[in-house]
């Protein structure tokens, strides 16, 4: 297997949990995986001790997958001025989500900055500064890895600046990094599409590349600085194969993992398949091709020969 740390989302599996998980990331080919604790909706978690971690490692050690990455749940909005009582529990999670992402191994934690509802942004970049002194020990192994945000609703984190502002403002930030989410950074205004070693540049200048420890590799369904967020499968949405064939293949970039969040596809919602092995294979093979989503219809998600 070519060893390109790309991977995607995969879920934890029944009573396999965190096993079920790294053996669905085999299935697909993959050399990396993001897995949620729990539900990305609510905040229930099981003990970490229910997680199968032995049997989960084993299959690591296995395959040579040594990219594993957790998604902290859409729910923890740090960014929260308005319910002090909200802040307080979204700590005392994410502290709890450390800990998890350290018990699986894990290098990164994707975290969505927030949103700041009815206040301001600069209100709210100060509460997350506030909340992640809070969570953030200096003995942790996992890092923090801020999304880059597409600028829905009142979110922050939209601009490269106010990641930087996060990060400056944080004391132990050498356990900070950034997730570079393609798909929100496009529909945030950034040209991935057409120019993106000057955003990758823009970005250097701006945060530091060094910071750039997670990708989220995914295609748009809406066009360049439109704010939405709706993610589209690899070549079919707005940025287009060869933009994100070059993301995945940059030079600088070559050892950050690179994790696909593309839609389930079939013909509704009762019937939905997992792209993901498919979509590693064609980006492995660099060609883009233009029956992928029928194929993976036709089949009913079964793993491509």
């Amino acid at each position: 297997m070519k060893h390109d740390h790309l991977g995607a989302h995969v879920p934890l599996r029944g009573k396999e949990m965190f096993a079920g998980s790294v053996q669905t990331a085999v299935d697909y080919a993959a050399d990396a995986l993001m897995v949620f604790t729990g539900a990305p909706q609510n905040t229930r978690r099981k003990p970490i001790s229910e997680f199968e971690i032995p049997a989960a490692q084993q299959l690591l050690d296995q395959s040579g997958i040594d990219d594993v990455v957790v998604h902290a749940p859409y729910i923890v909005n740090l960014g929260n001025t308005a319910k002090p009582e909200n802040y307080t529990f979204g700590v005392q999670f994410l502290k709890e989500e450390v800990a998890r992402a350290d018990a699986l191994g894990a290098t990164q934690i994707a975290l969505h900055p927030g949103a700041h509802l009815k206040d301001t942004p600069a209100a709210a970049l100060q509460q997350i500064i506030k909340g992640l002194n809070e969570v953030i020990s200096p003995t942790q192994h996992a890092h923090i890895a801020i999304e880059t945000m597409a600028g829905k609703g009142t979110e922050v984190g939209i601009t490269f600046e106010q990641l930087a502002t996060i990060i400056d403002g944080i004391q132990n930030n050498d356990k900070v990094s950034v997730t570079f989410d393609t798909c929100h950074t496009s529909d945030a205004g950034y040209d991935i599409s057409h120019d993106f070693d000057g955003v990758l540049n823009q970005f250097d200048h701006i945060i530091g590349l060094d910071r750039l420890q997670m990708i989220h590799l995914n295609d748009s369904k809406n066009p360049q600085g439109s704010h939405k967020d709706r993610h589209a499968n690899i070549g079919f949405g707005t940025i287009g194969f060869d933009a994100l064939y070059h993301v995945y293949s940059h030079p600088q970039l070559k050892n950050v993992p690179k994790i696909m969040e593309t839609p389930f596809v079939g013909p509704d919602k009762k019937h939905q398949y997992p792209p993901y092995a498919y979509e590693i294979q064609m980006l492995r093979s660099g060609q883009f091709d233009p029956d992928l989503l029928k194929k993976i219809e036709a089949t009913e998600g079964r793993l491509p020969k």
